[in-house]
């Protein structure tokens, strides 16, 4: 089988989806290639529960578009109670929006179909070509066999960055004394007497946390938990396996030793932190969510200095205000670097274009950024900010016959805004 499409989106993420969306509105033909049987990544197969990173410390929001209509689909559904704030485990107060995985899932198909996106479920990156700095065609595995695909334009929004490693792309390496962040095995906890628990101040959770830790019942010094929607039950983070997501081998034991620690962290809930009496381990997340993997070397490396500097891009496509938050592979804390109270930064186009290649994007946690700038950018929010830029980026290149580094960036600043993204 043989498929022709003006962008091809490699992951069906939340950075992929928007992508795909943004695309197919401004009147690309888009393929969207998903491994699963749904779409969200990390929201949905990894279960987070809630998408941190909107705004700036004293509530100014900085990412909108697509994905605030995301936000207003699943509370239309009862999914989600909007907007709200809570306490992280360093004491740090942070906006969020808590969601229904489960419901997410139909949403994004809702929103994917009406744009007109063509969904390919169940496939995966297989092989890749290309001819010079251009991808010819794109190999993938489905139930029916191999099918290639031959796009004009490519997005890879895999969050590993599967596509272009086939290609043989140039990553970023980490630094000397540098690891990669850990991953978290999600589960679902429940029921919560829901009033006990919030009524746990910072400082029990934080006491609560050590001692699980102590005991080697927590993998790490938290208790933080997303609630669901119209339920007793939560979606739970407190776990933390330290390996490199790119590794088979790696990756299966991982996910072995993530249901390990959500086990010993559910009884530990359920036998001392109050309100957990009566809850049980509802479910396991589908898979472990990854924090940092491959990081693509880009027309240019977005760095922590550029972050802390509010540095200006011309061609600047989305925005964040997420601080620096860096999981050590090793030990139980978290280091947490705050930018100021109404400080935000800009994401340039430069960053999601890969180096040596003509008409490919990166879209999602993967662009090219330093590992500490990666620690700031690789919120859900923000990824969704950059995946309706390289959307519209791609339909805009493939409309003109054009690689993504000619776009025309007042253009596509301005179609941004047009589509409701937040782009001062």
């Amino acid at each position: 089988m043989e498929l022709r499409a003006d962008v091809l989106v490699a992951g069906g993420g939340m950075a992929g989806i928007v992508a795909a969306i943004a695309a197919a509105r401004a009147g690309a033909d888009v393929l969207l290639v998903e491994r699963w049987g749904f779409l969200g990544g990390a929201a949905t197969a990894a279960a987070v529960g809630q998408f941190v990173g909107w705004e700036t410390a004293t509530g100014r929001r900085v990412v909108a578009g697509i994905a605030e209509e995301v936000v207003a689909r699943l509370m239309a559904l009862g999914a989600s109670d909007g907007h709200s704030y809570f306490t992280m485990s360093t004491g740090h107060r942070m906006d969020r929006v808590c969601y229904d995985p489960e419901v997410l899932k139909p949403v994004l198909d809702f929103m994917a179909q009406e744009a007109g996106v063509r969904l390919l479920f169940h496939a995966s990156i297989l092989d890749a070509q290309r001819t010079g700095g251009t991808i010819t065609s794109v190999d993938l595995l489905t139930k029916a066999g191999v099918w290639r695909v031959l796009p004009r334009i490519v997005i890879d929004a895999s969050g590993d960055l599967d596509l272009l490693a086939r290609l043989g792309a140039d990553f970023l390496p980490l630094e000397e004394g540098q690891a990669m962040q850990p991953a978290t095995a999600m589960f679902r906890f429940g029921p919560i007497d829901l009033a006990v628990f919030d009524a746990l101040s910072p400082q029990d959770l934080a006491a609560l946390s050590r001692q699980g830790v102590a005991e080697g019942r927590l993998a790490r010094a938290a208790l933080h938990a997303s609630r669901i929607e119209g339920t007793r039950d939560a979606w739970f983070n407190i776990g933390r396996l330290a390996f490199d997501a790119t590794d088979p081998l790696a990756l299966s034991a991982a996910e072995v030793e993530g249901r390990r620690q959500s086990l010993a962290a559910s009884a530990f809930l359920r036998d001392l932190v109050p309100g957990c009496a009566q809850g049980r381990l509802v479910a396991f997340a589908p898979q472990i969510g990854v924090r940092e993997s491959r990081r693509i070397r880009g027309l240019h490396v977005l760095a922590e200095e550029e972050l802390r500097a509010a540095t200006p891009f011309a061609d600047r496509i989305a925005w964040g205000a997420y601080p620096m938050d860096i999981h050590p592979a090793k030990g139980a804390g978290l280091h947490f670097e705050g930018f100021g109270e109404d400080h935000a930064y800009a994401i340039p186009l430069r960053s999601l274009l890969p180096l040596g290649f003509d008409n490919a994007l990166v879209a999602g946690r993967g662009i090219s950024a330093t590992h500490k700038a990666h620690a700031a950018t690789r919120v859900m929010p923000t990824v969704m900010a950059i995946g309706q830029a390289a959307g519209l980026a791609a339909a805009m290149a493939a409309r003109g016959n054009a690689a993504p580094a000619s776009c025309d960036v007042p253009a596509l600043q301005a179609a941004l805004r047009e589509g409701g993204a937040h782009l001062p």
